[in-house]
């Protein structure tokens, strides 16, 4: 934040700007520098209205905070470059609904999602799953990958005829509202239980010393995959690492559960993401994993995992 945390609040106040609309990871930023919000008080706010996140999951303890600091509607949504409009969305224009936190509010008119498990068959309430849209898709969706129609087939309507694979995994709760957990690929197999590293977050992001994390699934030759926790602290200045990562530890075997196998997090300066602000997940894997990887062209600063490759090595 240049020059501090407060910038997107000054903004605000300088232009009476109604609505603000960004990733979750820049709220976590500022609440990592500014946890009780100060910067913020500076201001006359009173001009903004609503509080909307996309591009990301909206963690439950950053929506907490963003709404008992700021009092206004949070309001998350998802939606995907493929659809070209949100899927599950709060909408304030049609008819505002209760806010849950850490759910995306209900499927937006023209997408029939349905949570289905690996051989196709339909979840029932808070059963997680792979979220699929049933089809035929709304206006606006892609048709189509350019120059590759066979590709856009595999990737996206072969492993279940009759619908459009999102990519992504979640549940409905029992009043339908859907709640997108991470991408497929962040579930990981331990000992032959599935496991969400993105509930896995959710639980490591309540600790009160902790801004941001992400979770990853590790190789590991007994039980296939561990997951792996990698820790921003809020305040690093004097906090003793080590009984935070204990604390995490017994934090996810309470609310998950022993089966979670959650015994290992590195507290880390930042973490590596895209200029969007996505958390380069895969790339921690393959390094982690002693993989080869590629830098995405997309990253932010390339110097987060070089000092993470350093914390990993000692």
């Amino acid at each position: 934040m240049t020059p501090d945390a407060g910038a997107f609040w000054r903004v605000i106040s300088e232009h009476g700007v109604k609505a603000l609309f960004t990733a979750p990871t820049a709220f976590r930023a500022i609440k990592k520098e500014d946890p009780e919000a100060k910067l913020a008080r500076q201001y006359d706010l009173s001009c903004l209205q609503t509080i909307f996140a996309a591009g990301e999951r909206l963690d439950p303890p950053t929506y907490q905070w963003l709404a008992e600091t700021f009092k206004v509607p949070v309001l998350d949504h998802w939606w995907q470059t493929e659809t070209g409009w949100a899927i599950a969305a709060n909408l304030h224009g049609l008819e505002s609904m209760p806010v849950k936190s850490g759910s995306s509010t209900m499927p937006v008119p023209g997408f029939n999602v349905k949570i289905l498990d690996e051989a196709g068959n339909e979840l029932g309430a808070n059963e997680q799953g792979f979220i699929a849209i049933k089809l035929p898709l709304p206006p606006s969706c892609l048709t189509t990958i350019w120059g590759d129609v066979e590709r856009f087939k595999s990737n996206y309507l072969e492993t279940y005829p009759g619908f459009f694979t999102t990519g992504d995994g979640g549940y409905f709760d029992e009043d339908g509202y859907l709640y997108i957990m991470g991408r497929v690929d962040d579930v990981i197999n331990v000992a032959g239980h599935r496991l969400s590293t993105g509930e896995m977050e959710e639980v490591v992001g309540k600790h009160p010393m902790v801004a941001e994390c992400a979770v990853i699934g590790r190789r590991d030759e007994l039980k296939g995959q561990m997951p792996m926790g990698f820790v921003v602290l809020k305040n690093a200045e004097g906090a003793k690492p080590d009984q935070i990562v204990e604390e995490l530890v017994q934090l996810v075997r309470q609310d998950i559960g022993a089966v979670a196998a959650f015994k290992q997090a590195l507290v880390v300066g930042r973490l590596p993401k895209t200029r969007s602000g996505k958390i380069l997940r895969k790339t921690l894997r393959a390094m982690v994993d002693g993989d080869e990887y590629v830098v995405p062209s997309t990253i932010e600063d390339p110097a987060a995992l070089d000092e993470i490759k350093v914390l990993l090595k000692s």
